[in-house]
């Protein structure tokens, strides 16, 4: 009876298993991830949101200590009150209205808004609001909140809240003083709402708002309208404990850039009064304060300090120091109005490249709008008599950021003027910084010719900087000027250990800072350090080494997003993440222990999203693995778990796959690592046909839930996993001039590995990369025939033209790609002609038996895709079997989800065809011709030969 029972079962397991099914195109759309999440200050109540790749979303709000929930559908950016009773979000409009909106080409005005819910905590109820395109609340405070409407509200009906009792309403009318505003840039209606006693407030044609800090005040500015002469245009400020409302401002303008203080007393705004027809707008900054009636100007065109010919700039962004004594603004240079007597069609129209340029021509015109906003920070003291402005930077000292938020009276400022032209081939900033004087402007120059990164401490006494050249943190002591050279004298590195571009490693970065400056943390591959910032005592390896000797990286992880510091006796969370074996999680430990961190939880699944409590020790986030769709979890302390989601439920009745690490030699001695994908439903009596897809390295996602998607440009693994393939992802390293060879010695060795296993059908063997894969997956056909089918999206198979190429997308010129970084040559073309010749395919294409098909884009800003047509006609020209698809207007990686649906069956057809034996579809046999363009696609499968 026994065994009986034990062979049903396994005979209704067996069935239930070969039922399911495999992974199809249309699956896509509904595939669900996790789309945000959030904790109440108090820690009571997780909000997260579920969204489909093409569809509506979820909002979800569950109780953690009650267990009520509250469901709302197309909810999305949720935000709680600051005393955590309410919760307001967006509503989308259903996703077919939209499409349908497409559809008919309706214009942005006729198009369905978001709408406004909030839902209130304690009763469960939810209230919605149509039409509303903003909304904010305080950081703290009560339970207030300010939202915007789309278009103006029709003021002869009745506004409807939803709510079932009709809340109090108090109307504010001001009286307009001209009506000589353009209707386009009339505001809309602001709504204040106190969200516990419901009443409400109206604000017509509100053009900008926002709350203080502490949620008493409400800054608004009011544009007035042409047509209603009721409405009294200017900037107001509601005190929302009282309702009593200041003008600031009273008339026309354009008002913006408000800012509170960090008391929530002072209230700093960009403002311009000029005549309408005024091309050029003379801005100014406006000040007040609860001790003044109105808003005053601060600094206009005719303050102390400022240059000739400049002015505030209406792109700057105005920010108060923390004890509110400063005030940092934009300037910039005056522009020049638009000569009129000019005549278009008289004119050439061309762009002159000069050696002289800083900066390549297409770099100028990529970034000629963003220049065209440049603005140079500079401060006032607000509550000086000697009333002047201080530039703090200029055209040949152009960025800086504030220390110690604003309270030091030093800047730190940089530059890389003079040092422009070479970052053509270098691909670095090289910079010079500087500390400048916010009360007179004075320059001291601390560090030249950096290649690397520098940052000041929290508390503003020291700069802490990087320098690539060398590998070694320094500081400079602020009141003392002396320069500490950190990590020394250590036998472990501070930077990129497994480097291999020609080009100075990367550092690993800093973890945080401990109280009052009084250390810093930095990173090694594994372990974190603390180090004296004066040098002063022996740096100190907080965790131990127990990363280093664990082969686990540890990572800070930084849940108190206001935090400034550290504290000895706080204890803080660690990412882990293993690398020999990629299982990931959390451990814990206090920086004043001199014991190894203490394990809190690991597994073979991916962790992600840690969010804390404002106000509590409660924790949200996420978890997955590549079998197990991501869900969100709350936790008190990442021991025990509690699950809030279920994503994906309908995986479970298709044939998924399993993700397994393995590892090998290469024919160099050098040990490798890579992912083997296999069906959930995988035989090892059977044998499977392999698609090779890689980049550079992927080991590390072993445990990443990959959700079948239209992907950009990537093999669609759980697809092709799912329909009865293997893929192999393999590591690859790099030795510098041989990126080809490189990539033989491992990819070619991990698939020969594999092939050793009797499962696996050596004779269908394909590969697939994209970008610098696509490169690989061109030099490799070149060099073996072991391949059955190859697809190459976006390669480089010229390096010779390619080299002196541009980077559209940033207008950057390629040869830095090729002498430091990925492409991984080290010498320039005219050193070393006969490497870029070796690693260049298109000079081995006779080589190539194997069927390819290359995605090349017309609009690709990172690949000049006339490489993608140099590998085309060059195996056409040779009768080479070879497709070529150029997705019209599509960028590097497919941005569009038609054509990214396009793509993932083409490529499926494909390999099906060479490795499974199946049909071929038209495309491939007869192509589509031009004047079918947009008539056909030529999907269908026939019985004729590609």
């Amino acid at each position: 009876m026994h065994k009986y029972f034990t062979l049903t079962l396994l005979l209704v397991a067996s069935l239930t298993f070969a039922q399911k099914k495999p992974l199809n195109h249309t699956v896509y759309d509904s595939w669900e991830s996790i789309a945000s999440k959030k904790l109440s200050n108090n820690g009571v109540w997780a909000g997260h949101g579920i969204s489909q790749q093409e569809g509506d979303g979820t909002l979800y709000l569950n109780n953690l200590t009650s267990g009520a929930k509250i469901k709302v559908n197309r909810a999305e950016n949720v935000q709680f009150s600051p005393d955590s009773k309410f919760a307001v979000f967006s509503i989308k409009p259903f996703y077919a209205t939209i499409r349908q909106a497409k559809i008919k080409k309706k214009k942005p005005d006729e198009m369905t808004k978001d709408s406004l819910g909030i839902a209130n905590l304690t009763s469960m109820t939810v209230v919605k609001m149509a039409r509303v395109k903003s909304f904010k609340m305080p950081e703290n405070g009560i339970a207030i909140l300010a939202y915007q409407l789309d278009k103006p509200v029709d003021t002869t009906k009745k506004p409807s809240t939803g709510n079932p009792a009709e809340p109090k309403k108090d109307s504010d009318i001001f009286f307009a003083e001209d009506e000589t505003s353009s209707a386009k840039q009339e505001g809309t209606d602001l709504i204040f709402r106190n969200l516990t006693t419901g009443t409400e407030r109206t604000f017509k044609y509100v053009s900008e708002y926002i709350f203080s800090k502490d949620g008493k005040q409400l800054a608004f500015a009011c544009t007035g309208a042409k047509k209603d002469k009721a409405v009294q245009a200017g900037v107001f400020l509601l005190n929302t404990e009282k309702g009593t409302i200041k003008t600031l401002v009273n008339g026309k303008g354009t008002f913006k850039g408000f800012t509170f203080d960090e008391e929530s007393e002072s209230l700093a705004f960009l403002g311009e009064r000029s005549p309408e027809k005024q091309e050029i707008k003379d801005y100014f900054v406006y000040y007040n304060s609860l001790s003044l009636d109105t808003a005053q100007i601060l600094v206009d065109n005719d303050i102390p300090g400022l240059p000739a010919k400049w002015a505030v700039s209406p792109d700057g962004k105005l920010t108060f120091s923390k004890d509110g004594n400063k005030l940092f603004f934009g300037l910039a240079p005056i522009k020049k109005p638009k000569d009129t007597t000019l005549i278009d069609f008289e004119n050439a129209k061309l762009d002159v490249w000069s050696y002289k340029d800083d900066y390549l021509q297409p770099m100028q015109l990529k970034n000629a709008d963003r220049e065209s906003k440049r603005t140079y920070l500079s401060s006032i003291e607000i509550f000086n008599s000697d009333v002047k402005i201080v530039r703090l930077t200029d055209e040949k000292l152009p960025d800086a950021t504030i220390i110690d938020e604003g309270n030091s009276n030093l800047v730190l400022a940089s530059t890389d003027f003079n040092n422009r032209v070479q970052s053509q081939w270098t691909g670095n900033s090289i910079r010079d910084f500087y500390l400048v004087d916010t009360k007179n402007g004075a320059k001291k120059k601390i560090i030249e010719g950096l290649s690397g990164m520098a940052f000041s401490s929290p508390a503003g006494k020291y700069i802490i900087y990087f320098d690539k050249k060398s590998g070694y943190w320094f500081t400079y002591n602020i009141l003392t000027a002396k320069v500490t050279q950190l990590n020394t004298g250590l036998n472990v590195k501070f930077v990129d250990e497994e480097n291999d571009v020609p080009d100075e490693p990367s550092p690993y970065g800093i973890a945080a800072w401990t109280e009052e400056d009084k250390s810093v943390l930095i990173y090694d591959r594994y372990d974190i350090w603390e180090f004296n910032p004066d040098g002063k005592g022996a740096p100190k390896n907080i965790t131990n080494g127990y990363g280093r000797q664990s082969t686990i990286t540890f990572r800070y992880e930084k849940t108190d997003p206001e935090s400034r510091f550290l504290s000895k006796k706080e204890l803080i969370w660690l990412d882990a993440l293993n690398n020999a074996t990629k299982e990931s999680g959390f451990y814990k430990t206090h920086i004043g222990d001199s014991k190894s961190p203490e394990l809190v939880v690991m597994g073979k699944v991916k962790y992600s999203g840690l969010v804390k409590a404002k106000d509590a020790e409660r924790y949200i986030f996420d978890k997955g693995s590549y079998i197990a769709s991501p869900d969100v979890y709350i936790s008190v302390d990442l021991k025990t778990e509690t699950k809030l989601s279920n994503t994906n439920p309908q995986q479970q009745s298709y044939n998924w796959g399993t993700s397994e690490l393995v590892t090998w030699s290469t024919p160099k001695g050098y040990k490798s690592q890579g992912i083997l994908y296999k069906p959930e439903n995988f035989d090892p009596a059977k044998k499977y046909p392999m698609i090779v897809y890689f980049y550079e390295k992927l080991s590390d996602g072993l445990y990443t839930y990959q959700a079948p998607a239209p992907t950009p440009s990537r093999l669609n693994i759980p697809y092709f996993v799912s329909n009865g393939y293997l893929v192999f992802a393999p590591d690859i390293s790099y030795e510098k001039g041989y990126p080809g060879k490189s990539a033989e010695e491992f990819i070619n060795s991990g698939v020969e590995s594999l092939k050793k296993n009797s499962w696996i059908d050596g004779t269908k063997i394909g590969i697939q990369g994209q970008s610098w894969g696509g490169y690989q997956v061109a030099h490799l056909i070149t060099r073996t025939n072991m391949y059955a089918a190859a697809w190459a999206g976006a390669p480089v198979v010229n390096m010779t033209s390619a080299y002196g190429g541009i980077r559209w997308e940033s207008g950057m010129n390629r040869q830095f790609q090729y002498e430091k970084t990925q492409s991984r040559i080290g010498a320039t073309l005219w050193e070393k002609p006969e490497l870029y010749i070796e690693n260049s395919p298109l000079f081995a294409l006779p080589k190539v038996n194997t069927p390819v098909v290359i995605m090349a884009n017309d609009a690709d800003g990172a690949v000049p895709w006339y490489q993608g047509i140099e590998m085309f006609t060059g195996l056409r020209r040779l009768g080479k079997p070879v497709w070529m698809l150029n997705y019209n207007n599509e960028a590097h990686n497919l941005v569009q989800r038609q054509n990214r649906k396009d793509i993932q069956i083409r490529e499926q057809q494909f390999f099906d065809y060479y490795l499974k034996g199946a049909k071929a579809p038209i495309w491939m046999v007869t192509g589509i011709p031009a004047t079918e363009k947009g008539k056909t696609w030529g999907f269908e499968l026939t019985d004729e030969k590609p």
